[in-house]
């Protein structure tokens, strides 16, 4: 037989109707497709399945034992009904049919272990599966376990794995095509080299890939898992870094600060000075802006920290170079708040074109999908001419219609609300590659902030600026207390 591999034809291994079942239903391809589609928990043979956590309407595959079995019979209708149990809770098996009914009455007799698989049902209060398909265990001296048909060596082992399965590919016919692929896989390459592996702890990936579908115990299952956990961290590493990597060689308009422009003018009539904090991230962001290199940074901190200011700042600093800067916020009633916030901030700065703006004064824009046409018209007019120097938007800033004159930075408060091409997209609009700041203020781990914001440098405000009291946090029951959500955006408001 040829050889077989990680991206050999799954068709080579399972045949053409099974083949055909996996792509339909999973989008499988490959060897590889069908191996990385890990079981979703291990059973064992003595541990029957918890019947009372099942929802309805739910497709499962339990494990449990017949408790016993009724037919019943109105008329020329006849169902077998058989209840299994775990001790804690049961289900009912239903089955319609006359030959159905004698067929499965056989087979299900109290006593017998069985993996049941169908959609969770609810009958006159009680869980049922109907017609469920299912294979029966033997119980052994030992406790070891056989299959009574043909599905024996799939379940010759202690540990039986549980795959995400559907209505129409149940968890055996899954588990039968993964021990065809593997008796057939040749042993697979590794792309980590044995001293790394050793250094981390990790089994190679021909031993991983094996031992997650068929352990030897539990133990060895952990270890598959955590090999598989790394690698699928060390890709999305990767990637990240080969996005720094592009982001890094891209070429940028250098921002540098201008002395008297808009931004010492708005450092002068602030009514409060800034947190240490504060003044720390500016000179840092200050820094990136004048690079010729894309800024790519994360703030977090706090509600109440100061990011907002911290932004405006950066903002200010590439206005005053010639450039205009986009905020992009996930809800109008977000960006509305941020749009009145800088312009009562900036005050007579924000006036261009007014009676009473200061000298070398610049316009806050704001486009959101709610503005009348007149207002929305005259925000693209300001954006694509660049007598809008910050503009504040929602998703609509992304819009094709929307176009700028020289955007040079991009602050998209809470990342997380946005998709990565959302963020892109905003990008696309400028001549060049914009500086990008990125605002939350959502705590996050390390870990998580090396994952998910892994093409973005971090940094973090620790401090409130004085005079501002602790932020508290509190969770309304909305459901029960829905005057107390009320009086929340009442206040917001």
């Amino acid at each position: 037989m040829p050889s077989v591999g990680l991206r050999s034809a799954l068709v080579e291994v399972t045949g053409a109707r099974t083949a055909n079942v996996l792509r339909k239903a999973f989008d499988m391809q490959t060897v590889e497709d069908l191996l990385r589609h890990y079981p979703r928990r291990l059973v064992e043979r003595g541990q029957l399945t918890d019947l009372a956590s099942l929802r309805v309407d739910e497709d499962v595959t339990v494990l449990a034992r017949v408790t016993g079995a009724q037919v019943r019979r109105r008329g020329d209708n006849v169902r077998l009904e058989v209840n299994v149990g775990d001790g804690t809770g049961r289900l009912q098996l239903v089955f319609f049919g006359r030959k159905v009914v004698a067929w499965r009455g056989r087979d299900l007799t109290p006593g017998r272990l069985g993996l049941f698989s169908g959609k969770v049902g609810l009958f006159n209060r009680t869980r049922q599966l109907v017609h469920p398909e299912y294979v029966l265990l033997e119980e052994t001296v030992g406790r070891e376990s056989a299959l009574v048909d043909a599905e024996a060596d799939l379940y010759a082992g202690a540990l039986i794995p549980i795959y995400p399965a559907t209505k129409d590919v149940r968890t055996w016919t899954l588990s039968r095509a993964v021990d065809l692929a593997l008796q057939l896989l040749d042993p697979v390459p590794d792309p980590l080299p044995p001293p790394l592996r050793d250094a981390r702890g990790l089994v190679d990936l021909d031993t991983a890939l094996r031992s997650v579908h068929r352990p030897a115990d539990r133990a060895a299952w952990a270890r598959a898992r955590d090999r598989l956990r790394w690698d699928e961290a060390l890709l999305a590493q990767l990637v990240l870094a080969q996005r720094r990597a592009v982001t890094a060689a891209n070429p940028a308009t250098p921002r540098p600060p201008r002395a008297g422009g808009l931004l010492d003018a708005f450092d002068a009539r602030l009514p409060f000075a800034l947190t240490a904090g504060q003044r720390e991230v500016g000179v840092l962001l200050a820094g990136e802006l004048a690079r010729e290199h894309p800024m790519q940074r994360l703030l977090q901190g706090e509600v109440g920290s100061g990011k907002t200011v911290v932004a405006l700042r950066a903002m200010l600093q590439v206005v005053d170079a010639g450039g205009q800067a986009a905020l992009l916020a996930p809800t109008e009633v977000l960006a509305a708040q941020h749009a009145r916030t800088v312009e009562a901030l900036l005050g007579p700065l924000a006036q261009a074109g007014r009676l009473g703006a200061a000298e070398g004064a610049t316009r806050v824009a704001l486009l959101t999908g709610s503005l009348g046409s007149a207002a929305r018209r005259a925000s693209l007019l300001d954006a694509a001419g660049g007598a809008a120097g910050i503009v504040v938007g929602t998703h609509a800033l992304i819009q094709e219609q929307v176009r700028f004159a020289d955007l040079g930075l991009v602050v998209v408060d809470e990342q997380h609300r946005f998709g990565v091409e959302q963020r892109d997209a905003l990008r696309g609009k400028a001549s060049r590659p914009p500086h990008v700041l990125v605002m939350t203020a959502t705590p996050i781990p390390r870990t998580v902030a090396m994952t998910v914001f892994g093409d973005l440098e971090t940094s973090t405000l620790t401090e409130l600026p004085a005079g501002r009291s602790p932020i508290a946090t509190s969770v309304v029951p909305a459901a029960e207390r829905p005057a107390w959500l009320e009086r929340g955006w009442a206040r917001v408001r």
